[in-house]
C-alpha cells in the first residue's frame, strides 16, 4: 500500500516510516525540507499550511497517517484547526481512503485542557470531507527524542530535589513509543478500525510522582520531592525552561494536560493489534539504553571528523 507520513522526520513519525517500510508498505515521508531527509520511504515536499503541496503529497496514496501539531506555538488551537481542515479535504481530492490520526488520552465529560481539546477538534476536523479516519489516542509516549519523556528524564538528571505542583499526583498511562508504532502498523489494514477510536497504553496506570521516582530507581538516584499546591501552570512551565531543554509555550501546554487524568477505559484496541505492551521499567530502559546509544554514535563522529581534519593538516 501506499502511504503517507506526515511528521516523518518526528519522534513518532520517523520510527513509523521505518515500520511501515519493513512491512512491504511504500512510503512516502512528508517533509518540509525533502532535500535533509534521511528516514525511510521516498522524501516528498509538504506542509500543512499549504494545501496545494498537501494535494501533490498526497497524490497516488491509499493511506494517510497525520501526525503533525503546533505544540510550541501559541496560536496552536487555530493552526492545528486550519491544517486538518486542509489535509482533509487535500486528502479527499485525492482519494485517499483511510486517515490514521494519532491524538491524546482524556474523558470527554472532563473539563479539558487547551491541548486537549485541540487534539478532539482535529480528529472531528479530519473527517468533514468524508474520507474515514482512525484515531489512537495516547497519553505520555515514552521513547528517546519525545517531549514528555525528554521532560521527565532532565528532571530527575537535574534536580535531587524538587519543588513540585498538584499535576504530579495525577494519573496517566505511559506507553513505549515502540508500541504506538506498534498499534498504528496495525490498524492500516484491519477493516474493523476503520473510522473508528481506540485508546491506547501501557500495562500500568501510574501518577507523574511514581513515574519519576521509578526513573530515580532505575538510575540508582535518589529523588527528594516536595509538593507546592498553588505552584500555576505558568511558574511551573518558567520552572521546566530553567531546569530541561523544554521551551515555555510547549511546557504550559504539556503542563496544562498534566491536570487531566489520561487513562485508558476501552481497551477494544488490544482485539485488534494483539500483543502486550511494555511495562514502565522496561519502556524507561529502552529509552535510556537508545540515548546511550545515541551519544555514542555521535562521540563517534566528532572523533573521526578531528582525525580526519588533522591528517589533513
Amino acid at each position: 500500500m501506499r502511504v503517507l507520513v506526515t511528521g516523518a522526520s518526528g519522534f513518532v513519525g520517523g520510527r513509523l516510516a521505518t515500520a511501515l517500510e519493513e512491512e512491504g508498505h511504500e512510503v512516502r515521508g512528508m517533509t518540509r525540507h525533502p532535500e535533509r531527509y534521511d528516514g525511510a520511504g521516498t522524501p516528498v515536499a509538504g506542509d500543512v499550511g499549504d494545501e496545494a503541496s498537501l494535494r501533490e503529497a498526497l497524490a497516488g496514496c491509499e493511506a494517510a497517517y497525520y501526525l503533525v501539531h503546533s505544540l510550541g506555538d501559541e496560536d496552536f488551537e487555530r493552526k492545528d484547526a486550519d491544517a486538518a481542515r486542509a489535509f482533509a479535504r487535500a486528502a479527499a481530492a485525492a482519494g485517499v481512503r483511510r486517515i490514521v490520526y494519532l491524538g491524546g488520552l482524556g474523558r470527554d465529560g472532563d473539563q479539558l485542557s487547551r491541548h486537549l481539546r485541540s487534539r478532539r477538534e482535529v480528529e472531528r476536523l479530519l473527517g468533514e470531507t468524508g474520507v474515514p479516519v482512525t484515531v489512537l489516542r495516547a497519553g505520555i509516549v515514552v521513547g528517546h527524542g519525545g517531549v514528555s519523556w525528554e521532560m521527565t528524564r532532565q528532571l530527575v538528571a537535574h534536580l535531587p530535589a524538587m519543588v513540585t505542583p498538584r499535576w504530579v499526583n495525577t494519573r496517566t498511562q505511559p506507553i513505549a513509543v515502540a508500541d504506538v508504532v506498534r498499534y498504528l502498523v496495525g490498524v492500516l489494514e484491519a477493516p474493523e478500525a476503520e473510522g473508528r477510536v481506540f485508546e491506547v497504553g501501557g500495562p500500568e496506570v501510574l501518577t507523574y510522582l511514581q513515574m519519576l521516582t521509578r526513573v530515580a530507581d532505575i538510575q540508582n538516584r535518589h529523588l527528594f520531592v516536595v509538593p507546592v499546591p498553588l505552584l500555576s501552570p505558568q511558574l511551573s512551565s518558567r520552572w521546566l525552561s530553567l531546569v530541561t531543554d523544554v521551551d515555555i509555550t510547549t511546557g504550559r501546554s504539556l503542563i496544562d494536560s498534566m491536570t487531566n487524568e489520561v487513562v485508558v477505559t476501552d481497551d477494544a484496541i488490544r482485539r485488534v493489534v494483539p500483543f502486550d505492551p511494555m511495562d514502565y521499567d522496561q519502556m524507561v530502559l529502552t529509552a535510556l539504553l537508545e540515548r546511550a546509544r545515541e551519544r555514542r554514535r555521535a562521540a563517534g563522529e566528532r572523533r573521526g571528523g578531528w582525525l580526519a581534519r588533522g591528517a589533513r593538516r
